[in-house]
């Protein structure tokens, strides 16, 4: 395999491995890949030698040092985890004399240490409305909104929605999205609506089969970073605080648990694989936790 000369060559090389040999999607090769990149970026010159005398303490003082200057404490389980993935392939391509990936220390973390917050009622209508339907931008902006809104799609899903994936007559959608699953989920009118609105009205017809694609030539689908992105110039237009779309899944699940709707369910609707993922939406189910409150004491008398 070819030496890792640089660090451009080195993370084409990583993900192509990742894509072909791991199977892993687009959107994670290329965020494993940007982890990789700042690694061996920061090794400095002579990258073939820097990596053939790697040793686990430069490596564990790698973590170290950069962990500390991460605040997102999913950013820093996101480079662990690609550093140790790095680190295996680095062995496998014979660029390091042994796997060095068991010297990247793990991040503090707690499953379920957080309570998912939905957006306040009204939020996701406000931010969709702010979309100036009147503009090709706006058109394909709201488009992305409503599917965040009424599916809880991801971010990578619809990025990589397909014309193909949309059945118009059966009312139904194809997504693709962790591990590469796919399904299929029903096709709400208000998504429909606002996709046909998107593709009849203002699409470009000569943009492939990608069904969200930049409005400026040269025509190349929209990636998960402008979903994120579409997302926060709505919070500017509409004068609400700056959120994520992960935010519209909270929401979503929040508004179903209100509903009357049981974990299993939304666990369905969300498509978690495991039900511990699903598991976290109980923290916020207040009024079924209400009667396992004990009564706080009182002093005798009181």
């Amino acid at each position: 395999m070819e030496v890792a000369s640089t660090p451009v060559v080195a993370v084409e090389r990583y993900r192509s491995w990742l894509l072909t040999e791991r199977g892993l999607s687009a959107e994670t090769a290329r965020c494993y890949g940007n982890w990789a990149f700042k690694f061996c970026d920061g090794l400095g010159r002579d990258l073939a030698v820097r990596l053939a005398g790697l040793t686990a303490a430069d490596v564990t003082g790698y973590v170290v040092t950069s962990a500390g200057r991460i605040e997102a404490q999913e950013s820093a389980k996101a480079m662990v985890t690609a550093l140790r993935s790095f680190l295996r392939f680095a062995c496998v391509a014979g660029w390091t004399s042994r796997d060095l990936s068991g010297a990247v220390l793990a991040t503090a973390s707690w499953r379920l240490d957080s309570i998912p917050r939905g957006l306040p009622e009204g939020v996701t209508t406000a931010l969709a409305d702010s979309c100036d339907t009147g503009t090709l931008t706006g058109l394909r902006d709201r488009a992305v909104i409503v599917l965040l809104t009424v599916l809880g799609l991801r971010r990578g899903e619809v990025a990589g929605l397909r014309l193909t994936d949309i059945d118009w007559r059966g009312g139904l959608i194809q997504v693709t999205g962790k591990a590469n699953r796919t399904e299929k989920l029903p096709l709400p009118a208000a998504a429909g609506q606002a996709l046909a609105a998107y593709v009849t009205g203002g699409r470009p017809t000569d943009a492939g089969d990608m069904v969200f694609v930049t409005v400026r030539k040269p025509l190349h689908p929209i990636s998960p970073a402008a979903v994120t992105g579409i997302v926060r110039q709505a919070c500017r237009r509409a004068g609400i605080d700056p959120v994520g779309p992960h935010r519209f899944r909270h929401t979503l699940a929040c508004q179903m648990l209100r509903a009357g709707a049981s974990l299993p369910e939304i666990g369905q609707v969300l498509r978690h694989q495991s039900t511990l993922s699903t598991s976290v939406y109980a923290k916020v189910d207040y009024d079924r936790l209400r009667p396992l409150a004990r009564p706080w004491p009182l002093p005798a008398g009181r």
